[in-house]
């Protein structure tokens, strides 16, 4: 999120995270005192969400300083043990993002199981990339159906308001992450589009909830 609109709408239409983006290469990117200012309205409605990816501690001190999110999502190469350090170091939650292509791809979940608090699978980045995520595309959701309730994660990776459905058909998903499936270019994100999006999910969401599922 990058602007005041943006960050009203996902809140009045019910989303649950709100993330700020701290990679300096993304069209997302966002000062931590700016997205400071922007996430004080979700304060209390909605989890505050900072994004890093490979951040040093110096990074990490300023954003956690500033923003005071309520959770960490650590979308580089971050080693289980890494991943240890920073919740100790900061008392945060963290949600561990995993690029994904082939089912070689998610063996490297079982590593993470009762360390990170939380996954988020995404598609892998084309060849050239330098975003390790919102590049707008997917991955074979089928490849998660060994996933059972231990494992809490978010799908991410290309979700617009044309796909989501199928998405959640196929996978269950408990929560869903979108980023350029609302947006009119890069880093722009539209209230239309949220509007959109958050329209398909409340329709594809309603057998579901009918049948009790």
């Amino acid at each position: 999120m990058k602007t005041p609109e943006a960050v009203d709408r996902a809140l009045k239409r019910g989303a649950t995270h709100i993330g700020f983006i701290f990679f300096e290469k993304s069209p997302r990117y966002i000062e931590p005192d700016l997205a400071a200012k922007l996430a004080e309205p979700a304060r209390g409605k909605a989890k505050i969400v900072a994004v890093v990816v490979d951040p040093t501690n110096d990074e990490l001190d300023e954003i956690v300083s500033l923003l005071k999110p309520d959770m960490l999502q650590l979308h580089g190469n971050e080693s289980p043990e890494h991943v240890l350090t920073i919740k100790a170091l900061y008392g945060l939650p963290v949600m561990k993002v995993f690029s994904v292509r082939t089912a070689d791809d998610l063996k490297r979940v079982e590593a993470y199981i009762g360390i990170a608090d939380h996954f988020l699978f995404d598609a892998k980045a084309p060849k050239g990339s330098e975003l390790p995520g919102g590049n707008g595309i997917s991955f074979d959701w089928s490849l998660l159906s060994w996933l059972d309730g231990s494992v809490d994660y978010m799908l991410s990776g290309g979700l617009n308001k044309d796909n989501v459905a199928e998405a959640l058909f196929i996978t269950k998903a408990p929560g869903i992450d979108v980023s350029s499936g609302v947006e009119t270019a890069p880093g722009v994100k539209s209230v239309a589009k949220i509007d959109e999006f958050f329209d398909a999910v409340e329709k594809a969401n309603a057998p579901m909830m009918a049948s009790g599922s």
